[in-house]
């Protein structure tokens, strides 16, 4: 299509509106508007400076169009690539841009990273765009190359694949020492309610930060099954779809009772709090902001997608968990609970028509790499690995005691944990200082536990070789999956071996 006219100042509108129905005035230097769950800032200040004010009503004008027939998210991103280009093309000319060349664009290329290769294949897109609506700005030629030329979408996969301690999945210890410390954390005010069913459902759907903040408290029902038992649904809005508005579609989720059963009666509560602030109660949002500003109509108090992930951040960071692979702090990220989610689900063995079903992927492009990284994930942990990662993943939280006369029930013979299966002397490994009854299964449960008082002349050793044994037998008859269910409790027992070895060290030095 041959160039249009230029538009000018006039020709952009005072008042548009959003695919989802958001109005904001395209006029201004700044768009800011919140659109559900999204809160929008497209600065165009910068680009003032770098580029002719008939380039930047070029820019607005195309945007705008985004803007009318796409999501905010996709709208976001457009800008974020248009404003990297720009930024190189401006160092590079010196000069106010006024239009882009098929040359300004091959240099972008060269100047991109392999891990920015993609960037073009974003920008693209956009500037084919902007060429078939006519507006001025960008070449016939610079037009023509981009419809010749491949471009990269971007990497998908590699944090899974080489699972990337910061951006990748977490491993089966880290997943299980997050849920421990939240556990305990909520046990002991350090996370409140809402904090502690967000990481739950994080780690139990896999799901997008966008379709959490998105939940309403009447997205959660309870049913009662043939055998009388309840079952919990939880409606999750199909946040990354082609529909206008972010609760257009869902997808129904079970939940098992231990999560459901606690969701409810915290939904309810929040429901109890909004009875005056909302017409109807029910269109709560199930995970409230506590400082609501920026409200759209529709998600009145809900936070934006953004914002929730940093509150999931905030609460998990409190927890200071460590990595068994590191020795520092697990990273916490929304995205890494979604790929930890998609790799467990590969590894159970589901194929990649379930694994998209389960993450809400439209198609399996995305989904592919978690099955092939199955084979990458399986580990040996024989004593030499389990002795050298448990100083770094300090899965034992409990206390070494000398014997039982130092132990928080000292006299009690039902505190004193013994398994002959184990120990056919019927020694104690060590002393439980929980008062209230408890449900796990001892030993096994009891190394992890912060309430268990391992003895230092205890059978430790044993333990762990039934551990290890146990493990290597699962190994060659099952999956790596099963075989791998009590990693964490063997860190945690080769962590009480290791204390226990330089305890006696250190008395006969």
């Amino acid at each position: 299509m041959g160039q249009s006219t230029q538009p000018s100042f006039a020709q952009l509108p005072s008042r548009a509106t959003t695919r989802s129905g958001v109005v904001f005035n395209p006029q201004t230097v700044k768009w800011v508007y919140r659109d559900g769950v999204v809160a929008m800032s497209i600065d165009f200040v910068p680009a003032g400076d770098q580029v002719v004010s008939e380039f930047l009503l070029s820019m607005k004008a195309v945007l705008l169009w985004y803007a009318e027939n796409s999501s905010a998210h996709h709208v976001r991103n457009l800008h974020s690539r248009l404003v990297h280009f720009l930024e190189f093309q401006y160092r590079s000319a010196g000069a106010p841009i006024s239009e882009i060349s098929s040359v300004d664009l091959l240099n972008y290329k060269t100047s991109l990273a392999e891990s920015q290769a993609w960037y073009l294949g974003t920008l693209s897109g956009l500037l084919r765009k902007w060429h078939r609506l006519g507006y001025a700005g960008v070449s016939d030629a610079a037009a023509a190359l981009l419809e010749d030329m491949r471009t990269k979408g971007n990497t998908k996969g590699a944090a899974v694949l080489t699972m990337d301690p910061v951006m990748g999945p977490y491993t089966a210890v880290e997943h299980e020492a997050i849920q421990a410390a939240l556990n305990d954390a909520y046990m002991d005010g350090v996370v409140d309610d809402g904090e502690y069913f967000l990481a739950w459902l994080f780690m139990a759907l896999g799901q997008r930060p966008a379709q959490y903040a998105a939940l309403k408290v009447r997205d959660l029902s309870v049913a009662t099954t043939k055998e009388g038992d309840a079952a919990y649904i939880l409606r999750v809005p199909r946040a990354k779809q082609s529909n206008a508005h972010l609760r257009a579609d869902f997808k129904e989720r079970p939940l098992i009772s231990q999560i459901g059963g606690p969701l409810l009666k915290y939904v309810q509560r929040v429901r109890a709090r909004f009875m005056q602030l909302l017409d109807d109660p029910s269109g709560a949002p199930m995970f409230p902001q506590k400082r609501p500003r920026d409200m759209a109509e529709g998600y009145e108090y809900h936070h934006t997608g953004t914002s929730l992930g940093l509150v999931l951040k905030a609460a998990l960071n409190r927890l200071e968990v460590l990595s068994e692979r590191t020795g520092k702090r697990a990273h916490i990220s929304p995205v890494k609970f979604r790929r930890t989610f998609g790799t467990r689900a590969a590894q159970e063995g589901h194929g990649e028509l379930v694994i998209a079903e389960m993450l809400d992927h439209s198609d399996t492009q995305n989904v592919g790499v978690y099955v092939a990284a199955v084979p990458e994930i399986a580990q040996r942990i024989d004593r030499a690995v389990a002795m050298s990662l448990a100083p770094l993943a300090q899965a034992f939280k409990g206390v070494v005691i000398h014997d039982e006369s130092e132990a928080s029930r000292a006299g009690d013979p039902s505190s004193r944990i013994i398994d002959l299966r184990i120990d056919r002397s019927a020694k104690p490994m060590g002393s439980c200082g929980q008062h209230s009854f408890c449900s796990f299964s001892a030993p096994i449960a009891c190394y992890t536990c912060r309430s268990f008082e391992p003895w230092l002349d205890g059978p430790h050793e044993a333990v762990l070789t039934h551990l290890l044994d146990k493990r290597e037998q699962l190994l060659r008859s099952t999956d790596e999956r099963l075989a791998s269910v009590n990693d964490r409790t063997i860190l945690a027992v080769a962590q009480v071996v290791h204390i226990c070895e330089m305890r006696r060290n250190s008395s006969n030095g």
